[in-house]
């Protein structure tokens, strides 16, 4: 009896200082970060930051986590998730349907059609054993342009035009080498030499190349009805026509796996991918597309115990229209982190130091300890994501810098500063 006693004794003693330990150890880390952003650099600026651990359900640190920021590109974290629950191991390339000797093709959103990374032909591979071929595109009810993005953005390759069937990333891609080259070729006789401050004129496809350059450049194409028979007519001849009817039978065709997709989004930001994802996303319940059914669906399913409902307008992160907060990307992340293998999720985030938009920030010792997904605009930079312990612990943080006019570099380095700490001392 009396080992017994000494045995529950030395248990209760062990847990005292585990809990005194724990609390020691979580007030040095608060008195650290507080003393940080507590600093003259942090006075002109909204700063949110939460970081928790998952295996513990502690939360490490917060302040200002439950209040809304301009997310950027964070946004797309929650495209991510969207496309996880909704969407299948491939990506829906499109729904069709055979009648007799013709083949209606009816758009649900796929980016990777004809993509310049992608490359997906699965269309015209199909479309090639048909006499007719119908195309559905009017089936998008989105705007082309997400509400409260930049108007003069227009010609930016980071900002292309939404739709339900895209081709070719809905840019034009052009390269001078020997001389003046297009991708889709049919707009090559739109291309002109000039030094004009914009590559494009600003309703229709007329394209400018700097003639001292000599890199190649991805312009967004103004799309409509014309756009979309010339391209089409080029891949398939005459043999193809555009109605609204969308049949009442519809199958599915599948190409490329879906994670490469959200692999390409995540690493390198890519906006016309994010959008276009959410627009998939909302194939998966209608044959009319819509990014905002995609969002509402997700908001009032598993998204409806969030603490603070996001205003999510898109999937890009493009508008400022766009409020979340960082309990709201450390819920989604937490989840995804509980749900999916970890090697996959961390290879779906850019890593620090190694890839994507983080490879020359957050760099590791010898492997990296951050994976996440960055998000920029002017005055607002924002990360979002998983940090590795040098102990071996994984860590879920939301860091998120809003309002400021110093430089973003500045931001970047007073954050790694707190993220090494993290690494190095929890």
């Amino acid at each position: 009896m009396k080992t017994i006693r000494t045995t529950l004794n030395k248990c209760f003693l062990l847990l005292c200082f585990l809990i005194v330990f724990s609390s020691c150890k979580s007030a040095r880390i608060t008195k650290t970060i507080n003393s940080t952003l507590k600093s003259s650099f942090y006075n002109n600026q909204f700063t949110g930051f939460l970081v928790y651990n998952p295996k513990t359900k502690d939360t490490i640190y917060q302040h200002n986590a439950h209040k809304y920021f301009t997310p950027a590109s964070n946004t797309k974290i929650f495209t991510l998730y969207t496309a996880l629950q909704m969407l299948p191991d491939s990506i829906p390339a499109f729904k069709y349907n055979i009648k007799q000797d013709t083949l209606t093709l009816v758009g649900t959103g796929n980016p990777a059609f004809l993509h310049s990374f992608f490359n997906d032909s699965t269309a015209i591979q199909i479309a090639k054993a048909f006499k007719t071929i119908a195309i559905v595109e009017t089936n998008l009810i989105d705007d082309k342009f997400g509400p409260g993005w930049a108007w003069e953005d227009y010609d930016t390759y980071f900002s292309p035009e939404r739709s339900a069937f895209p081709t070719y990333g809905n840019v034009v891609t052009i390269s001078n080498l020997d001389s003046l080259s297009a991708t889709p070729n049919i707009f090559k006789t739109d291309i002109s030499y000039a030094t004009k401050k914009k590559r494009r004129a600003f309703n229709t496809n007329e394209f400018y190349y700097n003639p001292k350059h000599t890199d190649t450049i991805e312009v967004p194409m103004v799309l409509n009805r014309l756009t979309s028979e010339s391209i089409w007519k080029d891949l398939t001849g005459n043999k193809v026509r555009f109605t609204s009817e969308i049949p009442k039978h519809l199958n599915t065709a599948y190409s490329i796996p879906s994670d490469s997709l959200y692999k390409r989004m995540m690493h390198v930001s890519d906006n016309f991918l994010a959008e276009q994802i959410l627009i998939m996303a909302s194939s998966t319940q209608s044959d009319s597309l819509s990014s905002k059914k995609a969002r509402d669906f997700m908001l009032n399913t598993h998204l409806n115990t969030l603490t603070e409902k996001p205003r999510w307008v898109d999937g890009s992160g493009l508008s400022r229209y766009n409020l979340f907060s960082p309990n709201s990307f450390v819920d989604v992340l937490s989840r995804m982190y509980k749900s999916i293998d970890v090697t996959r999720l961390f290879n779906l985030f850019p890593a620090g130091g190694t890839s994507g938009t983080l490879k020359k920030w957050y760099a590791g010792q010898e492997q990296p300890y951050i994976y996440a997904k960055s998000g920029t605009l002017g005055n607002n930079y924002c990360l979002s994501g998983y940090l590795v312990t040098n102990s071996g612990e994984t860590l879920i943080f939301s860091f998120m810098n809003n309002h400021y006019t110093t430089s973003t570099t500045h931001v970047k380095q007073n954050m790694q500063t707190i993220f090494e700490w993290l690494r190095n001392e929890y």
